[in-house]
């Protein structure tokens, strides 16, 4: 994977997501880029990645591949992806914000406690 990455500016969905996420006191970076990929959101306390979809992300095979492969470089760096549709999003922010909070505040303290995820 030899294409150039470069930052996108943020979806209006994980705009809001990063809003309700450091409403909930959680930090948030947007656009995060590394040699390999760039996710949407990265909550790196907790080192999780948080790819907000859009349907494509399901319904088109080449992007299924570009996920994998994302994915799997986040892995290597120690780093969990959650993929998250935008409907799902409209339809529970709150939700969604609450239990990424929780979690993310769960895996940071494992991460202190044991040193890995």
């Amino acid at each position: 994977m030899n294409e150039k990455i470069e930052k996108q500016r943020p979806t209006r969905y994980s705009q809001e997501l990063r809003n309700a996420l450091e409403r909930l006191g959680i930090r948030v970076l947007t656009e995060v880029c590394d040699k390999h990929k760039c996710v949407d959101l990265a909550i790196p306390s907790a080192r999780i990645d948080i790819e907000v979809d859009g349907e494509h992300h399901l319904t088109d095979a080449y992007q299924i591949l570009k996920d994998l492969s994302r994915a799997h470089f986040s892995e290597k760096l120690g780093y969990a992806t959650i993929h998250i549709p935008n409907h799902e999003l409209k339809r529970n922010l709150g939700g969604i914000a609450s239990a990424i909070a929780e979690a993310s505040k769960l895996r940071e303290e494992l991460i202190h406690k044991h040193g890995r995820n």
